[in-house]
């Protein structure tokens, strides 16, 4: 097809979309298929031995070291199982440092001498696989020559049947490591800086009297995304590769009515969303809320909490699960952190709280938080935790794609403060006065219509502005992109907090031992924590510019870009942190850092090639066909005596000298020797690429305002934001 008729013929095919066979029986209860495919707790009760099944759940329950005598009983009633449930192949799942998901899949069924088979699959397979460790990013962990890695069976988190209309296979969640047994995953680190956060909190609960239950941090992701029409997206080449457009005038209409935030839902994304929650309620994964997000053409699912580990694989899945489903529906999922310029990108908040099953969560106020000495300490932790290692958070959320999300007034700043409301924001500064006597309490709103309840307020206000904000029981990190894992700031998080919560318990134990009132410790230790580490406290508007000078005064990091944040892995403070609480080593946290080098250079690498590409192939030539069209008409008209208007024909001559020049300084840059080392390479990547892309988008974008619509090649945004 040239010219356009390929968007025309995108825009026909959405016009003549069909819904997909439903998905839904008549007598299927949503209730009753929850986790119906999780071999789960309720399943190794039923299926396993008693004292096999008591075996696995002290793991799962109280990290007790899993008796790998207990492997075989549990492979073989997961095999039948999953035969059960249609399955003919198996596969560990694991999340390398790719930031996606990895599976390789082996068949139950070994032949026999009779020619039949014989399903198998012992204990040894359900504990250990050997994928190849070179063939992943690692950072310089592995050479070519070097390629064994193995994957290990993480018992904390359940394994389950995916389902495929042409068969099932079982999916064992795994860790993934070297042969050495340095991390290549996003898993084993996470399970790592895990057991170090609770080690610690025990401690603390232990001073306050209490016998506790395993501690575990718990996440709850918000995952926002947009919907758009396949049709359109094979129509872009930069959706179909980078997952974003690289080209795209702002449309007449954008987001400015605020009309799409928690509208209607469109008819044919409910019936993905439906679709979807089916198959995540059948994988027991707890969807909770769904809703229009703010730009059109954007959506979010929030699933309920769950311990990190848990939540870090439902959260990969889900994604797995968004982008096949909407490709039923004949849509395309983009997670990317901003796919559309002008409009709100996407983000994915963790909510993160810590807790156990005794004491419950541990970061729950109370209706008088003042009176809560335990509370107040795991709080102040999270204030030092978060002012001590700002850096090391905002590495966390570090990539190509959250550059351009993170400081827009769509998403916090990269400034990592603190919200605390105006509850607990009084109540710490009376404490770093000397003792909080009193709290801020809830109130009462009445609406003035007779026939509404009356109802009770919070006492204190939300900020959207914040990056870590205190939501009631919970902080919620707002800066992780939605294309992430979770696993990462989950890592960095545990470990901090770990960190955070020896300082408090070492200090309070030393202090009781010297013969100190265990509330005069408390009260001396909160006071010293919120007058050393007040600073990252901001209830304000995060997106003003006044903040920007505030908070350099106040001596907090601005990290603006991924190659700004990302040497915050290698700082001496950080390799002394993650080495003393094991989660990783100095060369695990320096291949993380060249990992993160090497996306963030190969992102920009393939966006400005395919830049290069469609500028010169798509762009120019309908810009070609349109001023030839005008110069036809100027001559034709002076052929024929009448004044010709050059204003038309100036207008496009002008951007398309442009867009030449611009083009012709992409190739040379393209052309041009970036450097050997990563780290030039990507100082490069950003310096040099990202704005010679900026003025070829820049000039492309100004020819889309003036090419005659019948001859622009490239699906608009009001097209793919607005035809769904």
């Amino acid at each position: 097809m040239g010219g356009n008729d390929a968007r025309i013929q995108a825009i026909k095919d959405v016009e003549a979309y069909v819904p997909p066979a439903v998905s839904f029986m008549a007598e299927e209860k949503p209730g009753e298929i929850f986790g119906e495919n999780v071999f789960s707790r309720a399943v190794m009760q039923q299926r396993l031995p008693k004292s096999v099944f008591k075996s696995v759940l002290a793991t799962i329950e109280h990290t007790a070291p899993l008796d790998p005598l207990v492997a075989d009983a549990v492979a073989s009633a997961m095999k039948d199982w999953a035969l059960e449930k249609g399955a003919t192949h198996y596969a560990h799942v694991f999340y390398p440092l790719t930031g996606l998901t990895a599976e390789k899949h082996d068949s139950f069924f070994e032949p026999i001498g009779d020619g039949g088979a014989i399903a198998e699959f012992a204990g040894k397979t359900l504990i250990q696989g050997e994928p190849d460790a070179s063939s992943f990013p690692n950072g310089g962990l592995r050479n070519t020559f070097e390629a064994r890695g193995y994957t290990g069976w993480d018992v904390t988190s359940p394994a389950y049947v995916l389902e495929n209309p042409n068969g099932n296979t079982l999916c064992i969640p795994t860790v993934f490591v070297s042969m050495t047994g340095e991390a290549l995953d996003h898993k084993t680190p996470l399970l790592r800086s895990q057991q170090a956060m609770a080690d610690h909190a025990e401690r603390i609960l232990r001073l306050f009297g209490h016998t506790p239950a395993r501690v575990v941090s718990y996440c709850g992701p918000e995952q926002e995304y947009f919907l758009v029409d396949r049709h359109f997206v094979l129509a872009r080449p930069d959706l179909l590769n980078a997952g974003r457009t690289l080209f795209g005038s702002k449309p007449p209409k954008g987001q400015e009515f605020d009309d799409h935030y928690f509208g209607a839902i469109p008819e044919r994304v409910l019936g993905f969303m439906l679709d979807t929650e089916r198959a995540l309620f059948k994988l027991g994964i707890p969807a909770k809320t769904r809703h229009n997000e703010v730009a059109p053409g954007q959506f979010e699912i929030a699933p309920m909490f769950e311990r990190a580990n848990v939540a870090s694989d439902h959260q990969q899945l889900l994604m797995t699960t968004f982008k096949s489903i909407a490709r039923k529906h004949g849509m395309e999922c983009l997670f990317h952190e901003k796919p559309f310029a002008g409009v709100n990108g996407s983000g994915k908040h963790v909510n993160f709280s810590i807790g156990n099953a005794t004491e419950g969560n541990l970061l729950l106020p109370g209706d008088n938080p003042h009176d809560n000495a335990q509370f107040l300490v795991f709080c102040a932790a999270v204030i030092r935790a978060v002012h001590k290692y700002a850096g090391l958070l905002r590495a966390s959320v570090a990539s190509a794609s959250n550059d351009h999300r993170l400081g827009a007034n769509e998403a916090p700043p990269a400034i990592i403060s603190i919200f605390l409301g105006d509850q607990l924001a009084g109540v710490f500064e009376q404490i770093a006065l000397g003792a909080a006597t009193s709290s801020k309490s809830k109130g009462r709103l009445t609406i003035g219509v007779d026939t509404l309840p009356v109802l009770p307020t919070d006492p204190g206000d939300r900020n959207r502005t914040s990056p870590f904000a205190f939501t009631g029981n919970r902080f919620e990190f707002r800066a992780p992109g939605s294309m992430q894992t979770v696993a990462g700031p989950m890592v960095t998080l545990n470990t901090i907090m770990a960190e955070a919560l020896d300082h408090i318990a070492t200090e309070l134990e030393a202090a009781v031992a010297a013969g100190t009132d265990f509330n005069a410790a408390v009260q001396t230790v909160l006071t010293e924590i919120i007058n050393t580490h007040g600073a990252v406290v901001f209830n304000g508007d995060g997106y003003s510019e006044k903040w920007q000078v505030e908070a350099a005064e106040r001596g907090l990091p601005n990290l603006r870009t991924t190659l700004d944040a990302l040497p915050e892995l290698v700082s001496p403070e950080a390799m002394e942190l993650f080495e003393k609480y094991k989660v990783f080593n100095h060369r695990e946290m320096h291949s993380r850092y060249e990992i993160g080098l090497e996306h963030y250079t190969l992102t920009i690498g393939v966006e400005a090639r395919l830049t290069h590409e469609i500028g010169a192939t798509v762009v120019l030539p309908a810009a070609v066909r349109y001023q030839t069209e005008l110069a036809v008409n100027v001559g034709a008209l002076k052929a024929a005596g009448v004044d010709a208007d050059l204003a038309s024909l100036e207008t496009v001559t002008g951007p398309l000298g442009d867009l030449r020049a611009a083009l012709t300084t992409l190739g040379a840059a393209l052309a041009a020797d970036a450097g050997e080392e990563p780290l030039e390479e990507a100082t490069y990547a950003r310096d040099v690429l990202l704005p010679a892309m900026a003025a070829v988008r820049t000039a492309a974008d100004a020819l889309e305002g003036v090419v005659a619509d019948d001859l622009w090649p490239l699906p608009t945004y009001q097209e793919m934001l607005y035809i769904l």
